[in-house]
């Protein structure tokens, strides 16, 4: 429990750094931290690195992931999933990610989760990030000491000896990610529905949506990916969206069985599933691809960091909680994002910052711009739970923090190669990521990287 005052960070160049999680943000993290010249240790659960990037074919025991007894998996890849990124725009600035030769290797400008993990695992490797990893750890309790500095409580979770640590870092990092807790849609008389529910954390294979009808909920990526590969087993699919609130309800052109419906009504006894549009359906199944919770049952703050309807707050540039500023930092949580580069500036920020050599404004000063923030939303008629949603000012963003880190802003490569996929994936949703005119683009990005390539040492 926190209740003294907090001493200011004293100025020094190198800290001890905890950072909570090896996945894309930590590994990120974990080198800028030391290219800054801190001492970094990551803690990762897992036995190797990747975060949501480590495909597991097991699944949880509650398939729709409410259960506190479950046995949690952590990561929510589905075995076909290819990203939705050209690998150009999505690697990291200093760690260009091309094509490697290799039975093992995908080549695809989009390719399949296995060729990021690999790009993941090449990155830790050729930057020396393993040997700052401990495999199999989970941190369970960071707490502030009256020092200023973190207490941070690990414990080895295999093995006959399960190590317990009990340590002090001057700083901590979150990068746990936030594709875990599910989030679920909340639908009238669900109590009493007989049917199966499953959320897409859970969701690997479709074989065992045979002959099924599926309700399936959501319009983001997975969605669209998920009810296109149902469409080949299942009997229908009936996708329920928002987006589908404005009359554009009906067959999915091109499928003969999957249907677009707004909302969901009201589910039934008898199994049936009304829409907000009328139309009823009898479904075996809904399949909630509804999003995750931010969560961190690690974290004590003593309220000086909650999460809201999924807001993380109060945090100064989805990073910083004003008071605990810059001992306690966030890597990774907004979303609709391109998310490597985006970790990688925020990471560099935090290391500059904790060095010393980038300053923040006081607690109140963050504190006030935390709550224009909230104010501009409210005014916006958006709710909490889009805080962190930067679809419309990713790359504002990202040159932002570029600027508070003395670095060059975001490739117009890039942004360009981002704005032609995504309008390429809403005009062909089955062909973009095989089909594509921007040639130009891949050319310039590839001049890039190999400028970049000549400066590292072999």
């Amino acid at each position: 429990m926190i209740r003294f005052p907090i001493p200011p960070m004293s100025p020094i160049a190198s800290r001890n750094v905890a950072v909570i999680g090896a996945g894309a943000a930590g590994l990120i993290a974990a080198h800028e931290l030391r290219q800054e010249g801190h001492k970094v240790v990551v803690f990762e659960r897992e036995t190797q690195v990747g975060g949501t990037w480590l495909y597991m074919p097991d699944t949880e025991s509650d398939p729709i992931g409410i259960d506190p007894a479950r046995n949690v998996v952590h990561s929510s890849l589905y075995a076909s999933l290819r990203t939705n990124l050209p690998r150009e725009v999505m690697g990291y600035r200093v760690f260009p990610f091309v094509a490697k030769k290799g039975a093992d290797r995908d080549q695809r400008r989009f390719p399949c989760h296995s060729e990021v993990l690999e790009y993941l695992k090449d990155f830790a490797r050729d930057f020396g990030i393993y040997e700052l990893v401990r495999f199999g750890i989970e941190v369970n309790k960071v707490e502030l000491t009256e020092e200023g500095r973190w207490n941070v409580k690990s414990r080895r979770i295999e093995g006959k000896d399960q190590e317990k640590l009990d340590e002090v870092y001057d700083a901590v990092v979150v990068c746990n990610g936030h594709y875990t807790e599910p989030r679920l849609a909340e639908i009238p008389g669900i109590e009493s529905w007989p049917g199966r529910q499953i959320h897409s954390h859970n969701y690997r294979h479709p074989e065992r949506f045979q002959d099924q009808v599926v309700v399936l909920i959501g319009s983001a990526n997975s969605a669209a990916d998920i009810s296109r590969e149902l469409s080949g087993v299942a009997k229908e699919v009936h996708i329920s969206s928002r987006s589908m609130e404005d009359g554009n309800e009906g067959k999915l052109a091109g499928y003969d069985n999957i249907w677009l419906h707004p909302m969901i009504k009201r589910v039934h006894g008898d199994g049936s599933v009304a829409f907000l549009d009328g139309k009823v359906v009898s479904a075996d199944i809904i399949l909630h691809c509804t999003g995750y919770k931010y969560h961190f049952p690690f974290l004590e703050t003593n309220g000086i960091v909650t999460v809201d309807d999924n807001r993380v707050g109060p945090l100064y540039k989805h990073i910083f909680p004003p008071a605990l500023a810059p001992r306690l930092s966030f890597v990774g949580l907004p979303w609709k994002v391109v998310p490597f580069p985006l970790f990688e500036l925020q990471s560099k920020w935090i290391a500059g910052l904790l060095s010393g050599r980038l300053l923040l404004p006081c607690p109140k000063e963050m504190m006030a711009e935390v709550e224009d923030f909230y104010a501009s939303l409210e005014a916006y008629g958006l709710p909490k739970r889009y805080t962190h949603n930067l679809a419309d000012y990713q790359f504002e963003y990202d040159d932002w923090l570029a600027s508070k880190c003395g670095c060059p802003p975001i490739e117009e490569w890039r942004k360009q190669m981002y704005a032609d996929t995504s309008k390429r994936k809403r005009s062909h949703p089955e062909t973009y990521r095989d089909q594509w005119q921007d040639e130009h683009l891949r050319l310039q990005a590839e001049d890039d990287f190999l400028k970049y390539l000549a400066k590292v040492p072999q």
